[in-house]
């Protein structure tokens, strides 16, 4: 689970904001929303299950989803080579920003140990990164630093962390100037349980971005075959959401490829001469395709549809209903950004408190415009809720419904209300409906 996220120079980031999980002292909805974890050393946190991040567009909160997204995607997927860059832009909008590293912090949670993993890097490098342990107390497992200009990795280690010489020269061998540490370290099989378990958390827990573009319907579909999202689950839960709906089959077609598309894939290929090409198009080629269809009972009858024939909602909240099998049974890390696409706004409530009330080790970063949800104090917690910020220069603010005082937002108050009229912040500056056009 994360404890906190701190990114800078990110992006419409410039200045260091932290995305917070800890719970504050409040009581409120606290089975439903705080997940009291117990470390290995002895001590308790209590983290929330949810970050919801309000903001007009252009405030920067996609970016922080982003920035989180950049981050578990350049310690997976190192770069091969020297010359290769890092596919992110850091703050352009003055004078500075531009020649100054990017910097990340990440504290989190794996196995009941707390780790803290910090980074600076710029387009082509890697400039530094620690990492650090909570067992009991904070100690250092690695420091990394990079020679910028012999393009070479040194890494130190902590006093408590035994490695044996070659190994570490191994490791630091596997880590070019634009990997991170974790990044070299899955090139090698070196026995290093911390960062293992650093790395682990990252695959398994730490999932990617969705999108309202992604389509989640193969990552979903592919699951349910292999049985690691049970099927039963994702149907019951469309059938509570009054999706009629019994069953999901999966259903295997063979196709054949016609001639104009052999033909083509062999002109493609390393053919001799035509004659062969016109040879080998004679030959039929079938092809193993699998398709869902979604079973709807009727009365006493039941029809199939294919997935494609289903609404735009309907498929959505099929790929959510996967999601959700996921996060509950499962421990995860989710961001979700614009969560209402293709939702109705009592679905996507549905969708939330589904996860609230069944959940117990999942977690939920999600941005939304989905204002109606804060018509409703009774369902949330004030620490939960984000607001991201375009400031004088541009750059992104991020705060937290809890930060303001009893003067802004009273129990009695209607959130949903301060939001709207611009009190909280977070909204579009909107000018007058008369413009005026060149000819």
């Amino acid at each position: 689970m994360i404890v906190n996220f701190s990114i800078q120079n990110y992006g419409s980031i410039k200045d260091t904001i932290c995305l917070s999980f800890e719970a504050t002292n409040s009581k409120d909805l606290e089975e439903y929303y705080v997940i009291p974890v117990e470390l290995s050393n002895g001590k308790s946190i209590r983290l929330l299950k949810l970050g919801l991040i309000y903001g007009a567009n252009a405030s920067g909160k996609t970016t922080i989803l982003k920035s989180l997204n950049f981050l578990r995607r350049t310690i997976l997927k190192p770069l091969d080579k020297k010359d290769s860059k890092f596919n992110f832009e850091p703050f352009l909008l003055d004078n500075t920003s531009s020649s100054q590293p990017t910097s990340f912090a990440l504290e989190f949670i794996q196995n009941k140990v707390k780790y803290l993993y910090e980074i600076q890097l710029t387009k082509y490098a890697v400039i530094s990164e620690k990492l650090y342990i909570y067992n009991p107390s904070k100690s250092l497992v690695y420091e990394r630093a990079t020679n910028l200009e012999k393009q070479l990795t040194s890494i130190s280690l902590g006093n408590k962390i035994s490695l044996k010489k070659e190994f570490l020269n191994s490791l630091e061998a596997n880590t070019l100037w634009n990997n991170t540490v974790l990044g070299g370290f899955q090139k090698t099989n070196i026995d290093f349980n911390e960062l293992h378990e650093v790395t682990r958390w990252f695959k398994d827990n730490l999932l990617p971005i969705i999108t309202p573009k992604t389509n989640l319907f193969s990552y979903i579909s592919s699951r349910i075959e292999t049985k690691e999202i049970n099927k039963n689950n994702v149907v019951s839960l469309l059938k509570k959401a009054d999706f009629n709906i019994s069953d999901i089959l999966i259903e295997e077609t063979t196709r054949i490829l016609n001639q104009d598309v052999l033909r083509q894939l062999f002109l493609l290929s390393d053919i001799k001469n035509e004659e062969d090409t016109l040879d080998e198009t004679k030959k039929t080629y079938p092809v193993k395709e699998k398709r869902i269809l979604l079973q709807h009972h009727i009365g006493n009858d039941s029809y199939s549809l294919k997935y494609e024939q289903e609404s735009a909602g309907t498929q959505r909240y099929y790929q959510f209903c996967g999601l959700l099998d996921l996060l509950i049974r499962k421990n995860k890390i989710l961001p979700i950004d614009e969560v209402e696409s293709s939702l109705h706004p009592d679905l996507l409530k549905y969708f939330l408190l589904t996860f609230l009330t069944n959940s117990k080790h999942s977690q939920l970063i999600l941005t939304t415009h989905f204002r109606e949800f804060l018509l409703e104090k009774d369902i949330f917690r004030n620490d939960m809720i984000w607001f991201t910020e375009r400031k004088e220069d541009s750059s992104t603010d991020l705060y937290s419904l809890d930060d303001f005082n009893t003067s802004v937002i009273r129990n009695t108050s209607s959130v949903y209300n301060a939001y709207k009229i611009g009190k909280l912040g977070a909204t579009p500056n909107l000018g007058d409906y008369y413009i005026e056009l060149e000819e």
